[in-house]
């Protein structure tokens, strides 16, 4: 039996049912990884996968992230969350927590402009099966990309965006978002999104940012960085705040370039990067591999 919504992916298939998810993220101090694998042992789990670290063993924050198997997981998952919250949680007063099925995708929506790229090796490598994800629903200020994403079977809504419109055209957004999603993806979508926008939406929001952040906030990053002469040029994904491209970073890279390239050639280079950086966050942040510590983030990739 494999656990699914939306169409079947190869990814989601390979999974048990019974394999879960758990992560922690509170005060490090003597004991709190005993209780948790004991808590997982008294159920007859098994872990399959173990990865944690501490900021400072003397106080400091610990992140923690388990793979276990469990027998009949599905039926009991919401039994188990309970209980870790009384035998775990409340006496080692954890700040944030999760218990989640691996075999159940997150349910995902994406937002986009005119630019394709980001979103194309998205929907390819969803459609390949390679990423543990269910996409619901594609987003556009524009309506250019509506046959493409169409082709792929999925829903697309144009919803234009002025500056005379934006609050009326945010709150059809959230009609549409919020409560039927997991994590919104900006795919390129070249707007900001409001603080009112961020706070109702109930889910976290992933952006990707065209340039090696904290560098060339905003826009044009690339004509910045031809302007400044850089060597290296980047991109950011990270979790949308509202302070502009300086929310939690998940993941970034970067290449070499010289004072031969033009901004042309800067932003082809660099689209191949976005796609890379996109693509890695929004799997990541899908297998709950990223754990968030104010505006920072631990990343078991």
């Amino acid at each position: 039996m494999t656990i699914l919504t939306g169409t079947d992916r190869t990814l989601a298939q390979a999974i048990s049912p019974d394999e879960g998810r758990l992560t922690v993220h509170c005060a490090d101090r003597p004991g709190v990884v005993a209780a948790v694998a004991t808590f997982l042992a008294e159920r007859n789990a098994n872990i399959i996968e173990s990865d944690q670290t501490t900021t400072d063993p003397e106080g400091g924050p610990i992140f923690l992230r388990i793979v276990f198997r469990m027998p009949n997981l599905t039926a009991i998952i919401d039994e188990v969350r309970e209980q870790f919250a009384l035998t775990v949680v409340d006496p080692f007063d954890v700040d944030d927590w999760q218990i989640t099925q691996s075999a159940v995708p997150k349910r995902v929506a994406v937002m986009v402009s005119k630019y394709d790229h980001c979103l194309m090796e998205l929907l390819w490598r969803w459609r390949r099966g390679e990423l543990p994800i269910n996409i619901g629903l594609v987003i556009s200020n524009h309506a250019d990309l509506g046959p493409a994403v169409r082709s792929f079977g999925l829903s697309f809504v144009h919803i234009p965006v002025t500056k005379e419109n934006k609050e009326a055209a945010e709150a059809e957004q959230l009609r549409l978002l919020k409560d039927n999603f997991d994590v919104v993806v900006m795919a390129r979508y070249m707007q900001i999104l409001s603080t009112t926008f961020l706070r109702d939406v109930g889910c976290p929001v992933i952006n990707i940012h065209h340039s090696f952040l904290p560098a060339f906030i905003g826009a044009s990053p690339y004509a910045q960085a031809h302007a400044r002469g850089v060597k290296l040029i980047g991109a950011t994904a990270h979790y949308a705040t509202e302070d502009l491209d300086e929310g939690p970073i998940i993941e970034q890279d970067v290449a070499r370039v010289s004072h031969d390239d033009t901004v042309a050639t800067l932003r082809r280079r660099g689209a191949d990067i976005e796609r890379a950086v996109f693509v890695r966050a929004v799997q990541w942040h899908c297998e709950d591999r990223v754990l968030r510590r104010g505006n920072t983030t631990v990343v078991f990739a």
